[in-house]
């Protein structure tokens, strides 16, 4: 009779669900510890005078990903909520007038040909190129746990990595297709949140313009907190069990002792796992707590892979300045999605990634779920999400601060949409890099992980199995294959497969 293998999961963010889940599906009894009173992560959902705020990420795109992911447990999407597409997909705001980016292809070229005369065309010809980079990236580079340069070492690989240009900057690939500015900042703006900046980002991420524009961007009713609602409930109709309020204090490491595990070789196995309530243990520790955090802070000194000094190296992705505000009238004519591009796109990138500072004058993304979603709001009132990109690792993230930027940022809104919001505002919480190091652990206080340079890609990632623990495991944005909610559901699919093949 064979014994059931057992797996303790840290952390319930989308990459910590998905890792317990296909593990559960694999017949694995699953335990997730996660640090926070409910599952979520960064995605959690913030409750307060009857407005839902999704306090993390709040773009869905790559609806493929989500299907896919539910389909291998033979659910369907809409067997836990409803989607709607937007349209427009969002709206971004100039120095003088905005943008809309509409749903409709034909009419977005429209829009773009307006701009600049002949762009509809390199619209077109621009996307079939980002549908290739799509296909192969989504389809066969993501998959792989990146643990070997033996993964890639096959023609049907390395052909396909011919035709990703991953030698090519996304700034120069647009350029070539694109010359007003506006176009290439409309073009450019989705990699901003991978890490670094355009000219530092390969071509190949031009799959993120495809995922945006043919694939389209959907809200699911009540917020992305129905995504993280309906993971949960998936890993719960499997049988994994979830301990809330559950902080992991440290590792206890030992040798490594019977069977030995497939593909390691390491001589060290996690033996305990000590929490704020007690002692746990199990063949498989997999963590989707911050990487950083469970090397440093967790593992003995001893087996740790990586030093301090190559996480301080680490290319990191932006933290946040959030501010989650409830007013109590509605917007004259609100969308969903607005960026505000009316301020210089190059400077404030430079003082995210080459000179961090807090910034001079900040481009900034508001969400008004509510414009979508009533329920998400009192009624006659408006949910409102604002959101200023800054480096990781910024001191000074103090109230006067924060305070400073809002009334600098509402400003502008109110500027654009021509009302007041200031003297309507009857709920405000305010949230940035002191909150993601206190809630999340996070490294530097970062938001969306490790950024997806080239020289931070695949292999070269922080690697999603301990060299030195043989039973360790990692899953999430510091991992493979990187930062966004679809490649953290990939994450944790990549991770378990690793992880069971390991005690075959």
């Amino acid at each position: 009779m064979t014994t059931q293998r057992t797996a303790l999961v840290i952390g319930s963010g989308f990459a910590g669900l998905s890792v317990a889940s296909f593990l559960a599906k694999a017949g694995w009894k699953v335990t997730v510890l996660e640090k926070n009173d409910g599952p979520g992560g960064r995605a959690r959902q913030l409750r307060a005078d009857g407005f839902l705020f999704d306090m993390g990420p709040s773009f869905y795109w790559m609806p493929d990903v989500f299907d896919r992911y539910f389909a291998q447990f033979g659910k369907r999407v809409s067997d836990y909520y409803q989607l709607d597409r937007l349209d427009p997909s969002y709206r971004v705001y100039w120095e003088e007038g905005y943008t809309d980016l509409a749903a409709d292809f034909e009419t977005l070229k429209r829009t773009f040909e307006r701009i600049e005369p002949g762009s509809g065309y390199q619209l077109e010809k621009y996307l079939k190129e980002a549908l290739v980079k799509y296909e192969v990236g989504m389809g066969r580079f993501v998959q792989k746990p990146g643990l070997s340069l033996t993964e890639f070492m096959n023609w049907e690989t390395i052909s396909g990595a011919l035709k990703l240009q991953l030698l090519t900057s996304i700034s120069k690939h647009v350029a070539h297709h694109f010359k007003h500015p506006r176009l290439r900042q409309l073009m450019e703006f989705p990699v901003l949140f991978l890490g670094a900046l355009p000219q530092d980002t390969p071509a190949l991420y031009s799959l993120m313009n495809y995922a945006d524009i043919k694939g389209g961007t959907w809200f699911p009713r009540g917020g992305m907190y129905a995504v993280v609602e309906a993971m949960y409930q998936l890993a719960i109709e499997l049988g994994v069990e979830f301990k809330f309020n559950e902080t992991v204090s440290s590792f206890e490491v030992g040798p490594s002792t019977g069977r030995k595990i497939r593909g390691s070789k390491a001589r060290s196995r996690i033996s305990q796992v000590i929490s704020s309530s007690g002692v746990f243990s199990a063949d498989a520790v997999v963590s989707g707590a911050d990487y950083h955090f469970t090397e440093q802070q967790l593992l003995p000194s001893a087996y740790r892979t990586y030093s301090e000094s190559y996480w301080q190296k680490r290319v990191m992705a932006p933290s946040c300045l959030m501010y989650y505000v409830g007013l109590n009238k509605k917007l004259k004519d609100p969308v969903h999605h607005s960026l505000f591009f009316d301020v210089s796109f190059a400077k404030h990138g430079h003082e995210i990634y080459k000179d961090p500072k807090w910034p001079t004058d900040p481009q900034f993304y508001v969400s008004v779920s509510s414009a979508t979603d009533p329920s998400v709001a009192p009624p006659g009132c408006e949910n409102i999400v604002f959101l200023i990109p800054v480096a990781s690792g910024l001191s000074g993230d103090d109230e006067a601060l924060r305070e400073y930027y809002f009334k600098k940022i509402v400003a502008r809104l109110e500027k654009q949409l021509g009302e007041p919001i200031m003297d309507s505002i009857v709920y405000k919480k305010m949230y940035s890099v002191a909150d993601f190091k206190e809630d999340y652990n996070s490294f530097k206080g970062n938001a969306y992980g490790l950024a997806n340079t080239l020289l931070q890609t695949a292999v070269f990632r922080p690697a999603c199995r301990s060299k030195k623990v043989d039973n360790l495991f990692y899953t999430g944005q510091l991992t493979v294959p990187g930062p966004g909610v679809p490649p953290s559901l990939i994450s944790g699919e990549v991770v378990a497969t690793v992880c069971i093949d390991a005690f075959k």
